[in-house]
């Protein structure tokens, strides 16, 4: 063992895996005497540990002596390393592969040098600094130009400030590599939202409405006002009455919408209950 490479198990695991996460990256080297493919990944690790000296720590767990632990995360099969990041799994490798393909794990782990600047602008966009936050995450990218969080807080911005061109470019070139997901579905949701005419006077559109019940296009703009006010259930209340008087209207905008809705209100247990609702009300209407 060194420094940067320990043994771990039952009675160190928080210390010095979960808690020291908060450091560094932790490397989890689940593994068994028994494993070939295990003697093989062992020397490759030590050897980076060393190399990236105490950059990230490898911590290595005998699978077959701690099975709690392996049970616990999820270990079906060895050899497989967990990197854990602020006591969180983050990522993760199975089998014995490459240096290169290890290498690069690693690497996605170190934190960017983009970090300190992304930090700067989530406190100026606390502030009501969204130019400065926007300065500051541009030149963050320039650091880090891969730095996936940087880019989606970036296109974050570009919405709130209706820039939809410049966020549209940002999400659609991540949209399918993306790892978070579920954040660029969601921003894609709202954008689709303010490129669909929300953040309009309320008002002038009611007062259309309630001259002309038929008026498709001020109801679509009012839900889209309303949704990004966070008024829900208006919004999709106006939506579904548009579905129910013409369901074929502008290409089904009014359905296409009331689904960015549910994708960006998917992921607020919140609102779980009013999702199901108008999911719910929408098929029975469609059908």
């Amino acid at each position: 063992m060194t420094a940067y490479s320990i043994d771990v198990g039952v009675s160190d695991f928080q210390e010095k895996v979960l808690d020291a996460s908060r450091l560094a990256p932790v490397l989890v080297d689940f593994w068994a005497e028994w494993c070939a493919p295990c003697r093989m990944l062992k020397p490759i690790l030590e050897k980076l540990a060393a190399e990236y000296g105490g950059r990230f720590i490898l911590a290595k767990l005998d699978s077959d002596r701690h099975q709690e632990i392996a049970a616990r995360y999820g270990v079906r099969g060895i050899p497989n390393v967990k990197a854990f990041v602020n006591g969180e799994i983050v990522d993760e490798i199975t089998g014995a592969v490459p240096e290169e393909a290890i290498r690069s794990f690693i690497e996605r782990l170190m934190p960017s040098p983009a970090e300190p600047l992304r930090v700067a602008a989530q406190a100026a966009r606390a502030q009501g600094d969204t130019d400065v936050a926007r300065s500051l995450l541009a030149d963050a990218l320039e650091l880090d130009p891969a730095n996936e969080t940087v880019q989606l807080d970036l296109a974050e911005i570009h919405i709130d400030m209706q820039d939809i061109d410049a966020a549209k470019s940002l999400l659609v070139a991540i949209e399918h590599t993306a790892r978070d997901t579920e954040r660029v579905r969601t921003l894609l949701a709202r954008l689709n939202l303010v490129a669909a005419g929300g953040n309009a006077d309320p008002a002038p559109l009611k007062a259309r409405i309630e001259a002309n019940a038929d008026d498709l296009d001020a109801r679509l703009q009012l839900a889209n006002t309303l949704a990004l006010s966070h008024e829900y259930r208006a919004a999709l209340e106006h939506l579904l009455e548009i579905v129910r008087r013409d369901r074929g209207w502008q290409d089904e905008a009014a359905r296409k919408t009331m689904l960015d809705l549910f994708t960006l209100l998917g992921g607020d247990p919140q609102q779980a209950d009013l999702v199901r609702e108008f999911r719910i009300q929408l098929a029975r209407t469609l059908n």
